[in-house]
Formats: structure tokens, sequence, C-alpha cells
């Protein structure tokens, strides 16, 4: 008699195998691990939250129109916006130091909600003891909602927390639209806890725009509520 052999099959690449498992292991998504609880993929990509940002609807509804006709734009995307935000912080003993570069870009995350980046030397320079390659701060760029919620907070609750403070610079701007400006201390952010501050240290801020002139730049954040100095600022309603 002929004997017959089965040939065990083996589960495909992304498939299930036996007790809901995907191949590699893992618990399948919408299956149960060990357990017995339903487990869920993760999401590689998570949205922003829902609904739109305060300032973004201010933006759209009122002074979107007000720069098109103060300027007599005829394309209404000829209308300057912001594009992004760009938060740096260096740190010139960061490789004699470098708890408090980690300390600066947790900071940096809890002010921004988003992971910061630490920037590296791009050239060695003797005078200054650099080599290419060491860590000198850390950065953060801004796009989207998250940009418009962090000016909305920056505005509205950070800026009255700065000490004698009688305005933002109205010359900080690089002839194409763009303002950058300067913060002595990161303690005026309230999402930093006091007693958990190792060091103090300044940031730049730098906000791009699309527009290619400076009064189309200060303009446009003059409409958003921008506190420039010697001027009421506008308010959002």
């Amino acid at each position: 008699m002929a004997k017959t052999t089965e040939k065990a099959k083996a589960p495909r690449a992304g498939g299930k195998a036996a007790g809901g498992k995907a191949a590699g292991g893992a618990p399948a998504a919408g299956g149960k691990d060990k357990g017995g609880k339903t487990t869920y993929a993760a999401d590689p990509a998570p949205r922003a939250g829902e609904g739109t940002p305060r300032l973004r609807a201010h933006f759209d509804t009122k002074v979107r129109s007000r720069l098109q006709q103060e300027f007599g734009l005829a394309n209404p995307h000829q209308v300057p916006t912001v594009e992004k935000v760009v938060l740096n912080i260096g740190m010139g003993d960061a490789n004699k130091n470098p708890k408090a570069l980690e300390a600066a870009a947790e900071e940096l995350a809890l002010v921004t909600g988003q992971r910061a980046v630490i920037t590296r030397a791009k050239k060695a320079i003797a005078n200054f003891g650099l080599r290419a390659g060491m860590p000198v701060g850390c950065t953060v760029t801004l796009r989207g909602p998250r940009m418009w919620e962090f000016l909305d907070r920056f505005i509205n609750v950070t800026v009255p927390r700065i000490r004698d403070f009688r305005g933002l610079p109205n010359r900080s701007f690089d002839g194409r639209g763009n303002y950058t400006f300067g913060i002595k201390e990161q303690m005026i952010f309230p999402e930093i806890d006091f007693d958990k501050v190792e060091q103090i240290h300044g940031m730049d801020i730098t906000i791009v725009t699309s527009a290619d002139r400076d009064d189309l730049g200060m303009a446009l954040l003059r409409e958003l509520g921008w506190p420039f100095r010697g001027e009421q600022p506008t308010q959002v309603a």
C-alpha cells in the first residue's frame, strides 16, 4: 500500500495563523490576544484633532478678505498666509552637558506638542572647540493645525506672561515677509513646570509666510492679533 503524507501549509505573509495571530506572531488587527482582549493595529499616521483651529477660522473668514481689499489683490491666491513656525534652541555647552540638551528638547516638545530634533554642527570650528557632528541644539517645525494652535496660544496666553512686556519688535522682518524674534527665557510658557527646570535658556522663533514683501507679512501678523510694539493688537473673536 502506498503511504500518503500530508504537508502542513505555512501561513502566507500578512495572513492569520492559528489562534487569530499574524504570521509574525503578533495579534492580528481585530483579533484577540491570550488574555481574550480585542487588539487593534496602531495607526502609523495619527491624524490631528478634529475641527478647525480658531485662528485658522478667523483667517479664512475675515483676514483673507481684509488683506485682499487693503492691498488690491485681484487673485485670492495672492493673499499671504502662514506656512510654518520654526522654534530653535541653541545650546553651546551641549557636548559638555548632554542632560541640559535633553531637558531643552523635552521642554520644546511640551510647548509645541511635537518631538524636537537634535541639531548638529555641520563643520568644525577650532576656536569654539566644535567638531562636525557634535550636538549644538534642538529645533521643531510646526505646520498645519499645530502651527495655528501654537500661534493662538502664544498670542493670547504666553505673551501676557512676559515680564515688563511692551510689545514685540516690528523691524524683525528679513525682507521676504518672514518674521524672527527671540525669547530670553522659556519660563513664559505655561506648559513648563518651574520646579522641573534645570537651566534657564532662550529660543528663537521664526514665522515663515508666503508673502514676498515685509509690508504684506506685517499686515498678516497684525490682522492675526500680533502685539507689535507701540500698536494696539487686533482682537480675535
